[in-house]
């Protein structure tokens, strides 16, 4: 695993931080993540968004596109990095 890959699997804890900002349930993120070709069950995605697994670089950047998707449609940019990208900390209060 490439050290850029690592950098961005330790932005893992932040993940539910970007849900949270995105206004997206657990459930609600699942189903965009779904959508979009991930394969894992609602449960394995809220172990990835707390760190309890690690998901795939697919799966973490599918996981990054759903939520960068929500982050569009509310007018924003892509603040979410993807498995190669370097991390970013959210705009959490």
């Amino acid at each position: 695993m490439s050290e850029r890959t690592e950098d961005a699997y330790d932005a893992l804890d932040v993940l539910d931080a970007y849900r949270q900002e995105a206004g997206l349930s657990h459930g609600e993120l699942w189903l965009r993540y779904f959508e979009l070709g991930g394969m894992s069950t609602g449960s394995e995605l809220e172990a990835y968004l707390y760190g309890a697994l690690r998901p795939s670089p697919h799966d973490y950047d599918v996981i990054a596109q759903a939520l960068n998707e929500r982050f569009v449609e509310l007018g924003g940019n892509h603040p979410v990095p993807y498995a190669d990208d370097e991390p970013r900390t959210p705009n959490v209060l």
